[in-house]
């Protein structure tokens, strides 16, 4: 695997983290955790599959995929090319107007949200484009072409900065406190902005912590309850949910996204 990125323009810093480009010359599985951020995935070329406990789904050329709570297995077909969009947890609201929290879970095709005469013609713009940097900058105009919000919404955005500062252990209702806000509107309004609940939006942040922070010779229960398990069955549970596999299997299987 090949992998190259880009930083966004100026007029897209404030909504996308990084752009990536993935290339699979002889093809290739790949674990991908839950993450915080809303991707938007467009295929230049070749094929890539999602393997999901006993079903395996051919995906379409350009789709988005909305938050989840669990791993999956993307197998990239030989010589294929990927461009990922991957958007700052609040920026993805900024491009479409549908309702995030509904792609929770979720990997659907992008003409579900744009007109399927402009996915068209992005998708011949990157096959005949010769370069990665040209691909990325047809990528960067249509996406300013699509902008519709000056900025991120600064409330969710300063409480996506708390739970990473908390490591994710923090109580919702001590979030909304501090952000002098009740939580109901709270919730929706943290919904419309990421893609999901503030609590679900928490638990990939204190997993991916820990996973990102567990050394060899640490005790995987003193990891756990340094990340706010207290009950062993309780953290084994979530763990496999998370990732697929027990805390043992995945630390020894080796590279993970």
């Amino acid at each position: 695997m090949h992998l190259e990125k880009y930083i966004p323009a100026d007029g897209l810093k404030p909504f996308i983290k990084t752009f990536m480009v993935i290339e699979s010359d002889g093809g290739m599985d790949n674990r991908i955790l839950p993450g915080t951020s809303i991707v938007m995935v467009l295929r230049v070329r070749g094929n890539v599959l999602l393997k999901e406990e006993n079903t395996t789904t051919g995906l379409p050329a350009s789709l988005i995929t909305g938050i989840r709570q669990s791993a999956r297995v993307m197998t990239y077909s030989k010589d294929t090319v990927t461009i990922l969009v991957i958007f700052k947890e609040t920026g993805a609201a900024a491009f479409f107007r549908q309702p995030l929290h509904e792609l929770q879970g979720l990997s659907v095709s992008l003409d579900h949200l744009i007109p399927p005469q402009r996915i068209w013609d992005i998708e011949e713009q990157l096959y005949s484009a010769p370069t990665h940097p040209q691909r990325i900058a047809i990528v960067q105009g249509f996406l300013l072409s699509i902008l519709h919000e000056s900025s991120p919404d600064l409330l969710i955005r300063s409480a996506v900065q708390k739970i990473a500062q908390a490591h994710g252990n923090i109580r919702i209702m001590d979030l909304a406190k501090g952000l002098y806000t009740s939580r109901d509107p709270f919730e929706k309004r943290f919904r419309q902005a990421t893609g999901t609940s503030p609590k679900q939006f928490a638990g990939i942040v204190r997993l991916r912590h820990l996973i990102s922070n567990y050394p060899n010779n640490k005790n995987l229960t003193d990891a756990a309850h340094l990340a706010g398990y207290f009950d062993q069955s309780h953290f084994n549970k979530h763990f496999r949910a998370f990732t697929g596999q027990t805390p043992q299997d995945f630390f020894r299987a080796g590279p993970w996204w």
